[in-house]
């Protein structure tokens, strides 16, 4: 199962614990980001990358640091971090072998 961030100091902990982390800024009455959810559950499943695969709540109060800092403003939003940097952003839903190659370009 993905994790769900559930505040900027346990996000920071997770980028800083975690060399690949593919983050999905999502919220949960969005169709695109409910289409997205059983990929990243499926990738994860299969372990089909080595990025740890968190998701973040937009509409979360205690996300709303997290999801300004890197301007969200559409959604679902996946950001691709390597050793707490972000390196790749991609906007919508993708299918599951472009979520795999945006992660393992």
């Amino acid at each position: 199962m993905i994790k769900h961030i559930e505040s900027k100091s346990e996000f920071e902990k997770v980028l800083a614990e975690n060399p690949l982390v593919l983050v999905d800024f999502f919220a949960t009455w969005c169709g695109p980001c409910r289409m997205l959810g059983p990929v990243l559950e499926e990738i994860q499943e299969e372990k089909a990358v080595e990025a740890l695969i968190v998701k973040v709540d937009v509409d979360n109060p205690q996300n709303k640091d997290v999801a300004r800092q890197f301007g969200i403003r559409s959604i679902p939003t996946l950001i691709l971090f390597k050793n707490g940097e972000a390196v790749r952003t991609s906007l919508g839903f993708i299918p599951k072998e472009e979520v795999i190659n945006f992660i393992n370009k």
